[in-house]
C-alpha cells in the first residue's frame, strides 16, 4: 500500500521530536517539587536512558566504546567553549591571595585524586596499571559545564565569593592539567609501567612544554584578540556590534593553533578567557560573549547527556559491583578528603572549605578524555572505563545537583 509521503514516520524526525521533548521536560519537572535552580543535568541523562529503553525505532548514538569519534569532537567543542567562558567570569585577578585554593586544589587534591582512583581501579576493578592511571586522569578535572551552579557570576555582577571563585577557576584550569596523566596513561598501556624509558620525555614535552605553551599562547590570543575587538580600528570597534561570532571564531584559532604547536588547547582558551577580560574590561561586550557562549555551551550539553542517557543502557549491560565502588568512593570519600587535605591552612571558613572539597562535579571533560584514549588505544580495558565514567558522571549530577541550591545558599552569592 503507497503512503503518502507527507505522512511519513522518519526516524531523524523523531529523534528531533524526542530530544526537544526531553530538553523541555528535563528543565520543567524539577520546577514542580523545589523553587531553586533545577538540577537539569541528571534528568537529562535518566530521560535519554528510559527513551532509549522504551521509544520504539528511535536511533541511538553511537556507542563511545567502538565509535568514539563523534563523542570526542561534540565534547571537545563543548569543553572549550566552558573553558573560555569560565575565563570571562572572572572580574578581578587581584588580590594575588585569592588563588591560593585554587592552587592548592590543582597542585595537591588533583594529584592526590589521580592516585587514589588509579590504586582503586587496580586493587578494586582489577584494571592494568596503564588502564588505571588513564582511569585516574579521566576522572581528575571537574567540570566546567556541569558545575555551572556553583561558579561565581557572570562578567561585572562582582560579588565572588572565595568558594565560587575557587570551584570556577579550579574547574577552567584542571581540564587542561589533567591532560598530561591522560598521555602517561597511554605510554604506561603501550611501554608498561617502566619510568626510565619514558618518564624524563614525558615531564618535558607532555608536562612542561605543553603547559607552557598552551599558557603563553592563551595569554597572547586574548590580548591580540581583544585589540582586534577594541582597539582596531578605534573608531568603529567590533566589539560594539554586539556580536559573539567572531570572538568565537578567535577562540577556536587560539586551540587549534595551540594544538598544532603541540601545547594543551584547553588550557590556551581558559588563559584566553582570563586574558581576553583584562582588555576594557568594563566594557558590556564581556557580559554579551559570555551569554553567547554559555548558550552554545547548555545547548551542546544537552545534547551530550541525551545522548549518554541514551548508550547508558547498553554501557550498563557489562556492569558490576566493583564499577559501582569505585564510582561512588570517587564522588564521596576521595575527591572530599583530598580536597580537604589541599585547602589546609587556607582562609576559608570550615564549612566554605567543606563545599570546596565536595563539589568536585565530573562531566563533559571525562567524555572527552575517554572518547581521545579510546580513538588513540584499543586497550582490554576501556570497556570498564567506559561503565566506570558513564556511572560517575551520572551519580555526580544526581548527588551534586540535588544539594547544590541547598550549598550555595548556606554561603550566599
Amino acid at each position: 500500500m503507497d503512503v503518502d509521503p507527507f505522512f511519513g514516520f522518519e526516524t531523524y524526525h523523531l529523534t528531533l521530536t524526542v530530544v526537544g521533548f526531553l530538553v523541555i521536560l528535563a528543565l520543567w519537572v524539577p520546577r514542580l517539587v523545589s523553587s531553586r535552580e533545577p538540577a537539569y543535568a541528571p534528568m537529562l541523562i535518566l530521560f535519554g536512558a528510559v527513551a532509549a529503553l522504551t521509544i520504539p525505532g528511535l536511533p541511538t548514538p553511537p556507542d563511545p566504546r567502538s565509535s568514539p569519534l563523534p563523542w570526542e569532537v561534540i565534547a571537545e567543542i563543548t569543553v572549550i567553549v566552558a573553558l573560555f567562558a569560565a575565563g570571562l567570569r572572572v572580574d578581578r585577578l587581584r588580590p594575588w591571595g585569592k588563588w591560593l585554593p585554587t592552587m592548592r586544589l590543582l597542585l595537591v587534591a588533583m594529584p592526590l585524586t589521580i592516585a587514589a582512583v588509579a590504586c582503586l581501579g587496580v586493587f578494586l576493578g582489577g584494571l592494568t596499571a596503564g588502564g588505571a592511571v588513564l582511569l585516574a586522569a579521566v576522572l581528575a578535572p571537574t567540570d566546567p559545564v556541569l558545575a555551572a551552579d556553583v561558579q561565581i557570576a557572570p562578567p561585572h555582577e562582582g560579588n565572588e565569593h572565595p568558594v565560587r571563585f575557587s570551584l570556577t577557576t579550579e574547574a577552567a584550569l584542571n581540564d587542561g592539567l589533567a591532560f598530561p596523566f591522560v598521555y602517561l596513561g597511554l605510554i604506561v598501556m603501550a611501554q608498561g609501567l617502566n619510568p626510565d624509558s619514558w618518564g624524563p620525555h614525558w615531564v618535558m614535552e607532555d608536562v612542561i612544554y605543553r603547559i607552557t605553551v598552551g599558557t603563553v599562547m592563551g595569554c597572547a590570543g586574548g590580548w591580540l584578540l581583544g585589540q582586534i575587538l577594541f582597539n582596531l580600528p578605534k573608531r568603529t570597534r567590533l566589539a560594539d556590534t554586539g556580536s559573539g561570532v567572531i570572538a568565537m571564531a578567535g577562540v577556536f584559532l587560539c586551540y587549534g593553533s595551540t594544538e598544532l604547536a603541540e601545547g594543551y588547547g584547553f588550557i590556551a582558551v581558559a588563559t584566553m578567557g582570563l586574558s581576553l577580560r583584562r582588555v576594557e574590561s568594563e566594557h558590556e561586550y564581556h557580559r554579551h560573549l559570555h551569554d553567547f557562549s554559555e548558550s552554545i555551551e547548555h545547548a551542546l550539553t544537552a545534547l551530550l547527556l541525551i545522548a549518554l542517557g541514551a548508550v547508558l543502557p547498553a554501557l550498563s549491560a557489562d556492569l558490576d559491583w566493583s564499577h559501582v565502588a569505585i564510582a561512588l568512593l570517587l564522588i564521596l570519600v576521595v575527591r572530599p578528603l583530598a580536597g580537604w587535605v589541599s585547602l589546609t591552612g587556607c582562609k576559608l571558613a570550615r564549612q566554605e572549605r567543606a563545599i570546596v572539597a565536595i563539589f568536585g562535579v565530573r562531566g563533559i571533560g571525562s567524555i572527552y578524555y575517554l572518547a581521545f584514549a579510546t580513538s588513540h588505544t584499543n586497550h582490554d580495558s576501556l570497556s570498564d572505563l567506559w561503565i566506570i565514567t558513564a556511572l560517575t558522571i551520572f551519580l555526580s549530577t544526581i548527588l551534586h545537583g540535588f544539594s547544590v541550591g541547598w550549598s550555595m545558599q548556606k554561603i550566599g552569592r
